[in-house]
């Protein structure tokens, strides 16, 4: 897949993204980690692979100092972008490519963050390999459960949660049919996957993941049906998350919390796990001052719906600056998503996340 680069905006930190008095007053050199209940992880995508590898400039993650000494001090979880995707960590049937994934869990435990594990079953970002082969029923389910068995026993005992199943529902709540695992093996391998993530790292909390669940739907529907069908068959299910990839095209998701509590009452965990803003950008590139504004808004409704549900431990932004944010690649038309610019200043959402943090019941 080819992506048209984007070139660097050129932003005004200092008088478009500079904090409340209040704010840079109460909690004036802290970081997000520090102010948050003991309980809640705050976490971020870590940039890598997929579509850096096509962008102007080397691997974020290797090569961006000042990128990592953010990534250590504002968060306690770590995500790998594209990193254990498929294609990545995958790419050739008999060979793996564990390097730049053992590098984040390494950084991971030096800098007191867990790590989440993002994917084991997904439609997309499947290496050539494995979408343009020929196999049958028998050696697809063995080829998913060697490497389910060799990507997370290599990580047992260091990933806190995994995105077992991701965005395996359409818009209308049925199953995916472009899913190659769902399509040819059936939805019975969902569980298939998830006993199979549970045997090689028995200690991993396994999650259900997807966009699209911020309000109640038949999507939602079609998963609290499926976490039912699961939990009574006993299957290792131990959490759903919302990505909450969100646009100020569309309202805020206030009624997020009523959809994680829906899980919360199955007795399962929840989380946030992929949470950006974008936003249709002015001519010139530069967001308005209401703009992040309004941006800042729709960080705060993810996080309060969060804290507002006992079993939601796990908070993740989809990487932290604009410099790395896959929202322009995809979205051609909209970005500043994050909560920092190229230069790793803050904006008004990054100061109203931290407040929000500072004020939670500890």
């Amino acid at each position: 897949m080819s992506f048209v680069v984007q070139p660097a905006q050129a932003h005004s930190p200092s008088s478009l993204g500079s904090p409340s008095l209040s704010s840079e007053s109460s909690h004036s050199g802290k970081s997000l980690r520090s102010v948050a209940p003991r309980y809640l992880r705050i976490g971020t995508a870590v940039a890598g692979g997929g579509h850096h590898v096509d962008q102007p400039y080397p691997d974020p993650f290797t090569y961006d100092k000042p990128y990592r000494k953010v990534l250590a001090k504002e968060f306690n979880s770590a995500s790998p972008e594209n990193q254990m995707k498929w294609e990545f960590i995958h790419p050739e049937r008999n060979r793996y490519n564990f390097g730049p994934a053992d590098a984040i869990v390494r950084f991971a435990r030096e800098n007191g963050q867990v790590v989440r594990g993002h994917t084991l079953l997904w439609h997309s970002q499947n290496p050539a390999w494995l979408n343009e082969g020929t196999f049958t029923k028998a050696e697809l389910r063995q080829i998913l459960k060697s490497h389910i068995f060799t990507v997370v026993g290599r990580y047992k005992g260091k990933i806190q949660q995994w995105d077992v199943a991701n965005e395996i529902f359409n818009e209308n709540g049925e199953y995916r049919q472009e899913n190659i695992w769902i399509r040819e093996l059936g939805p019975g391998i969902i569980a298939d996957a998830f006993r199979w993530a549970h045997e090689a790292d028995p200690r991993a909390k396994l999650f259900l993941n997807d966009y699209g669940v911020e309000w109640p739907g038949v999507k939602v529907d079609a998963y609290e049906a499926l976490a039912k069908q699961l939990l009574a068959q006993r299957v290792p299910l131990h959490g759903f998350a919302s990505q909450a990839h969100l646009s100020m095209r569309y309202g805020a998701p206030d009624q997020l919390a009523g959809v994680l509590q829906r899980f919360d009452n199955l007795g399962l965990e929840t989380a946030i796990t992929e949470l950006d803003v974008r936003m249709d950008l002015p001519e010139g590139g530069v967001p308005t001052a209401e703009q992040l504004t309004t941006q800042a808004t729709y960080y705060k409704t993810v996080l309060d719906a969060c804290l507002a549900v006992d079993s939601c431990h796990s908070f993740t932004i989809w990487g932290f600056t604009d410099k790395y944010s896959w929202v322009p690649v995809f979205f051609p038309t909209e970005g500043a998503a994050t909560v920092m610019w190229d230069d790793f200043t803050r904006k008004p959402a990054y100061y109203t996340l931290r407040d929000t943090l500072a004020r939670a019941l500890r």
